[in-house]
């Protein structure tokens, strides 16, 4: 029997349903526990990963699906408190037959944690990553890289040394302070590289990374680590980064492979470019426009396409006038505070004035008078035709903003520099260079937000070692990798079916996003009667389009004899 019902009370009930009865909120978990099955990834785990036998009512495998279910729920709940999310939860369809969510304690997730580093964690999400990809059967082409970080509460060993402290372990990152994407300065980081495929946004490696590690060292590490393998086993044709790729030693080392990076506003010669195109470029300020330059770097022959973006434009305009007007009003708050300031001799006067005029940014001076201003020592106002007792010279003129500093910055901040080491223009011209780019970098982009969710695991970031922080990473990248994967399957078959979705408004779509998904799933309930029977309640038809869209593993997590 397959049907569903909607109760409130007793009453509601066929009349064969006694009152021995409970509900369990199966919601959008069902479609998290059966992608994770769909994938194969409990077999797989605990399939490669070591394990203790006499442990294993709850495998290892089954474990980190319960973690991901728990993070994917976004239901904020810390790691310890396993048990009282999944209280309410039919565990046993979720997580494997058998287990109870009392099993998945603190104890349980720790060992897990414990033993998801112990066999690298960057090595085991690898293996599930190419699983999945290959089960997609998806064309990684393109690949970007790029990196975040978390802050996270807690000392851990921001005070060791690798480089000085031998007993310091190589493989942990330090959890220290360095540059924060979370502006929290104050609190310790931990880093995470991610280079993600561009077709579905699936994370294909993930890297932790000690919290004061520069994004250029760690891309020359990621290269020498993974190029091999993103190329032969991944089939990946172009990794794209920002800027941080953009180095010798990076470049030197993706010569067996062609890449796309943008090119640091910061080298000279890319400096002088922007300089000499940006008003051929900006001669149309509504139109996109760009041009090509045949460059050789690091020994490398490549090409440089300058391009100039009208969105870029308009951003530049609020970015360059708040700045400049910020710089303005403090440098006429400093002139002001100079004009009142009394110099025995107008020689002082002009000296002090050339030193202020130097550290100058945005504003000129002019219209310069050095005015002598008498000064009596004699209490109250001056008779007329008095001698002064001695006289003091002031500064007097005029401040202005420097308007060609305005335009030089919003030219550059308009225009920038993409390189690519494809010659060929044919294979790939200047607009599809642009677009691969521009997407690839939105949908790693669009991961770390995911990642960095206040309701997902990122907010559980206290845990006793940084062993087991970089185990959660590992944890929360694979949720993401769920996340990521369901979306496609939904939307790539949506498409196939010629079929759509109801979106917030009641539109018609064929690409629903999962959290959307998640969110349309919520209310569906597992009812157990009498310990034995089970029914789902609140299958609607719109539920039942995307179980049979995604095939059997989903329409048994939901479905009852």
């Amino acid at each position: 029997m397959n049907q569903s019902f909607n109760f409130q009370n007793d009453q509601t009930l066929p009349n064969n349903v006694k009152k021995d009865y409970e509900v369990k909120n199966l919601d959008h978990l069902g479609l998290v526990a059966a992608q994770f099955d769909a994938l194969g990834l409990v077999e797989m785990i605990d399939q490669i990963v070591p394990q203790d036998e006499e442990k294993k009512n709850v495998s290892v495998g089954q474990a980190i699906k319960a973690m991901v279910v728990n993070g994917l729920g976004f239901a904020n709940h810390t790691l310890y408190l396993m048990p009282d999310f999944f209280k309410d939860k039919p565990v046993e369809r979720l997580i494997g037959k058998g287990i109870e969510a009392k099993e998945l304690n603190q104890h349980l997730l720790g060992r897990t944690l414990d033993t998801i580093f112990e066999f690298d964690p960057t090595q085991l999400y690898s293996a599930l990553s190419a699983n999945a990809v290959k089960q997609l059967d998806l064309p990684c082409l393109n690949a970007h890289i790029d990196t975040s970080s978390f802050h996270v509460d807690g000392k851990y060993n921001s005070d060791e040394n690798p480089e000085e402290d031998e007993d310091v372990e190589e493989k942990v990152v330090r959890i220290t302070k360095g540059y924060s994407r979370d502006h929290r300065p104050d609190l310790n980081q931990i880093g995470l590289e991610l280079i993600v495929e561009n077709q579905a946004g699936i994370p294909l490696i993930m890297q932790s990374l000690s919290g004061n590690k520069s994004d250029k060292k760690s891309f020359s590490e990621a290269i020498s680590l993974h190029m091999d393998r993103l190329k032969s086993e991944l089939g990946v044709e172009y990794l794209i980064g920002d800027s941080a790729l953009y180095t010798a030693e990076s470049l030197q080392k993706l010569n067996d492979i062609f890449w796309i990076s943008r090119v640091p506003e910061t080298l000279k010669d890319a400096k002088w470019i922007i300089e000499e195109m940006s008003d051929e470029l900006m001669v149309d300020l509504t139109q996109t426009a760009q041009n090509t330059l045949c460059i050789s770097y690091a020994d490398i022959n490549q090409r440089w396409i300058v391009y100039y973006s009208p969105q870029a434009y308009q951003r530049a305009i609020k970015s360059v006038d708040k700045q400049l007007l910020k710089s303005s009003t403090s440098e006429l708050k400093q002139f002001k505070q100079l004009c009142q300031e009394e110099f025995t001799c107008e020689k002082d006067a002009e000296k002090q004035l050339n030193q202020f005029k130097k550290p100058l940014k945005v504003t000129e001076i002019h219209q310069v008078t050095y005015v002598k201003k008498p000064r009596f020592h004699k209490k109250g106002r001056p008779v007329k035709g008095a001698k002064a007792d001695e006289y003091f010279w002031q500064i007097e003129g005029n401040i202005s903003t420097v308007i060609e500093h305005r335009v030089y910055r919003l030219r550059k901040k308009s225009c920038f520099i993409l390189a690519t080491n494809q010659l060929d223009e044919t294979a790939l011209n200047e607009e599809d260079l642009l677009h691969r780019y521009k997407k690839d970098q939105q949908k790693v982009e669009r991961g770390f937000r995911f990642l960095k969710d206040p309701q997902f695991l990122a907010s559980t970031l206290y845990l006793k070692k940084p062993e087991r922080v970089m185990a959660l990473l590992m944890i929360m990248t694979l949720s993401l990798l769920i996340y990521a994967t369901l979306e496609y399957r939904i939307r790539s078959a949506l498409v196939e079916s010629n079929q759509t979705f109801p979106n917030q408004k009641g539109k018609p779509i064929k690409n629903p996003t999962t959290r959307w998904i998640f969110q349309s799933f919520s209310g569906i309930h597992l009812l157990k009667i009498n310990g034995d029977q089970e029914m789902i309640l609140n299958l609607e038809e719109k539920h039942q389009l995307i179980l049979g869209l995604l095939g059997k593993e989903f329409q048994e997590v939901y479905s009852w004899d």
